[in-house]
């Protein structure tokens, strides 16, 4: 028994050595961090504060910073929802402008004379009212009755252009007797009250006269525009489609195109300023005007046949082009010197009337003048 317990033993070490025992070891797990935290109310009770001063200097900061951080977000989110609302507005508010401008192009005649002569209204009193603002830097603006009266000759020179066919004596004469009457005014007559109010005068009555002589003085059939053989005859026929009220659509929908095209690009990727009189228009943002103005004449002359000739459908859009910037230019000089944002109020959402029409008072004048002179028989 004896030499088979002790043969046991000896078969047993043996195999440990060829076989040794596998231990398990399990990996060492990882040990928390100490964080010694002070766990006290919020906030300390009152004994602790007047033994601790620094604890309740503490606390009060803590509350003051809870308290910013809030009201932060608060109005972070109060700001986003009245931009959003705004843009809302603005929208809508766009777009009901130009349904109701493109209804009143379309119809022309009296009706057309008579929106002008409600935009050269309105445009003359918020331009007398930018005129009068600029008596705050040391300006002279004219006496009130003098700017009624300008107001009032702007308005019927768009009347007087649609019945008689001319501008230059009515403007003329207006601006004789407004000389007289400043000269004949009491107290020191002033150089700046004189030339304030005849550029009034020429600024909101005389340009936008243009855009009657363009839609309503140009009567010639667009013969090759297609829409025109299925326009109803109750609306006035294929007669109703003319040489004016073709190139008055392609020129409103051209300064469009160049506004938004200009505004979107300047603001994603406008870097460069293009001028001191208005420090949010950019180069970048003038060339993506350019480009989409040209594009949507060269798109619109394709559709109407108007004009015939590639060349001077891209001449016609630089000249868009360039009316609707230098306006949009001398409308911001003028607010410049009046030390205000915008015009006036009359429009919710986007200001004054000379804001939205900026772009559009030069360029009648130039799209008149490129119609009948560069163009022989209208471009037809």
């Amino acid at each position: 028994m004896a030499a088979a317990a002790a043969a046991a033993a000896t078969a047993a070490v043996a195999a440990t050595r060829l076989h040794p025992p596998i231990l398990l070891h399990s990996a060492p797990r990882p040990q928390p961090q100490l964080r010694l935290r002070l766990l006290l109310p919020s906030p300390p009770p009152l004994r602790l504060r007047r033994r601790f001063p620094l604890l309740a200097v503490a606390a009060a900061a803590a509350a003051a910073a809870s308290t910013s951080a809030g009201e932060g977000s608060a109005e972070e989110a109060a700001e986003k929802s009245d931009k959003a609302r705004k843009l809302q507005r603005r929208v809508l508010v766009g777009v009901a402008i130009g349904v109701g401008a493109g209804g009143v192009v379309i119809a022309g005649g009296w009706v057309f004379a008579a929106a002008m002569a409600a935009v050269g209204l309105a445009g003359a009193r918020e331009y007398f009212g930018l005129v009068r603002g600029t008596a705050v830097g040391g300006g002279t603006p004219p006496p009130r009755y003098v700017s009624r009266v300008c107001s009032a000759i702007c308005a019927l020179m768009p009347i007087l252009t649609l019945y008689y066919g001319r501008m230059d004596v009515p403007l003329t004469f207006s601006a004789f007797i407004i000389a007289i009457s400043l000269l004949l005014q009491r107290g020191n007559p002033r150089f700046a009250q004189l030339t304030s109010s005849v550029f009034g005068l020429f600024y909101c009555g005389y340009l936008p006269s243009f855009w009657v002589k363009l839609r309503c003085g140009l009567a010639a059939p667009a013969l090759n525009t297609s829409i025109a053989h299925n326009w109803p005859i109750l609306l006035g026929g294929q007669a109703h489609w003319t040489v004016g009220l073709v190139a008055t659509l392609i020129s409103i929908s051209s300064i469009i195109a160049a506004d938004t095209s200009a505004f979107l690009c300047g603001r994603a990727f406008g870097r460069t300023p293009l001028t001191n009189i208005s420090p949010k228009k950019t180069l970048e943002g003038a060339l993506a005007g350019l480009t989409g103005c040209v594009l949507t004449t060269l798109l619109l002359s394709t559709l109407f046949r108007w004009p015939r000739s590639l060349l001077s459908a891209t001449a016609y859009g630089i000249l868009i082009f360039l009316g609707s910037l230098f306006g949009d230019l001398i409308e911001s000089l003028i607010k410049r010197d009046a030390g205000v944002k915008d015009s006036g109020s009359l429009i919710p959402g986007h200001g004054g009337i000379l804001d939205r029409v900026d772009s559009y008072v030069f360029t009648g004048a130039l799209c008149y003048s490129f119609v009948r002179v560069a163009l022989p028989l209208y471009g037809v």
